[in-house]
């Protein structure tokens, strides 16, 4: 299965997310990540985060949309459209969740708060990530409907 992360620069969020899934995914999961209109590089401080995390960062970079090497199953939202953000609607037959998060790379301050807004978003991507691999995915993959459901209720899911 094929999870997309889609935001709109695909430069912290939707990097973190696709990291940290490939990270902890089992055999048969696969997680890619997009923007709509991608920034055109992961910013440094999602990097910093994933190394200091022990997750590997290689091959990371801010892609779009529209160049995918792979058909998702999931698209997986992950803008914070509340915020005002506009989100990208991804067209395809795949499952669609929204799993919004406040964009770090709009936090300002000192460098401790910048650091701290991108670990929120982190904790939170991760929460969710893990969520997701402990529901009963095998059974879940059968029936769509509650798929979603379940995507649904783990994007409402703070730290």
């Amino acid at each position: 299965m094929n999870v997309l992360f889609l935001c709109t620069g695909n430069s912290c969020r939707s990097i973190l997310a696709e990291a940290t899934f490939n990270h902890l995914a089992p055999a048969g999961w696969k997680a890619i990540s997009a923007g709509s209109q991608p920034a055109g590089y992961v910013h440094p401080r999602s990097l910093a985060l994933l190394a200091r995390e022990g997750i590997p960062t290689e091959g990371l970079h801010s892609k779009s949309w529209d160049a995918l090497p792979v058909t998702p199953d999931i698209v997986v939202s992950v803008c914070a459209s509340a915020a005002g953000e506009t989100c990208p609607v991804y067209v395809g037959s795949a499952l669609r969740t929204h799993w919004g998060v406040d964009d770090p790379a709009h936090a300002s301050g000192t460098d401790a708060e910048m650091d701290a807004a991108f670990m929120t978003a982190y904790r939170i991507l991760r929460a969710r990530i893990e969520a997701f691999f402990a529901l009963p995915l095998a059974e879940l993959a059968q029936d769509r409907v509650r798929l979603k459901a379940e995507l649904d209720r783990i994007g409402t899911l703070r730290v």
